[in-house]
């Protein structure tokens, strides 16, 4: 009888279903993610996830305990010494397991299994923004004193350029009036000696 066995097997003997998640788990903390069957992916998530508690606590017998599950000392170090410092905080649910759709050929559920905190797209947490407020500086009587002075001389200078230019303005209207009687004047002599021309030519 098989009473309460409820996991997966995978098609598989115990020895080949042990070597594949032991590879599985092995490439997995190595790259972080890897593309499988939905089925394998569960079944992997089952066999890391206990490891990965175990790598929180860096002792030899723990460091004995992984080694002895996953039989790959690179994998194991990589664990112990980076991926435990990154889910330090986090109480479980160290893998996420996201749905790809269906391979082509045999139709099956293909999933991407990866680790939470290496996947900074599905992190929405926001950096927390600083809380301090800067005080404003108190001016003192000579900063004041001196701030009115700057002002006072932009207003006079302001002053002064308005007064230029509409003395400018007025030297300009003063030319032109200037000079239209003088265009005036030379017009009338050259009407005059049109008239006298004409006169000359009706006698004759």
């Amino acid at each position: 009888m098989r009473h309460n066995k409820k996991f997966n097997h995978l098609g598989r003997k115990a020895g080949h279903r042990k070597a594949m998640l032991r590879n599985m788990a092995s490439s997995l903390i190595m790259h972080k993610r890897i593309h499988t069957t939905v089925a394998k992916a569960k079944a992997l998530r089952m066999f890391l996830e206990p490891l990965v508690t175990r790598s929180k606590e860096d002792t030899m017998h723990n460091r004995r305990m992984v080694f002895r599950a996953l039989g790959n000392k690179y994998a194991v170090t990589e664990l112990f010494r980076n991926i435990s410092q990154k889910v330090a905080e986090r109480p479980g649910g160290y893998l996420r397991i996201i749905k790809l759709g269906n391979r082509l050929g045999d139709n099956a559920e293909m999933a991407l299994i990866e680790f939470v905190d290496y996947n900074t797209t599905y992190n929405t947490e926001k950096p927390a923004k600083k809380t301090r407020r800067r005080r404003r500086k108190k001016k003192t009587s000579g900063e004041a004193a001196a701030q009115a002075e700057v002002a006072t001389q932009q207003e006079e200078q302001a002053k002064e350029e308005a007064a230029k230019e509409a003395e400018e303005v007025k030297e300009q209207a003063e030319e032109k009036s200037a000079e239209a009687p003088e265009k005036k004047a030379e017009d009338k002599p050259k009407d005059e000696s049109g008239e006298s021309e004409n006169e000359a030519k009706s006698e004759e």
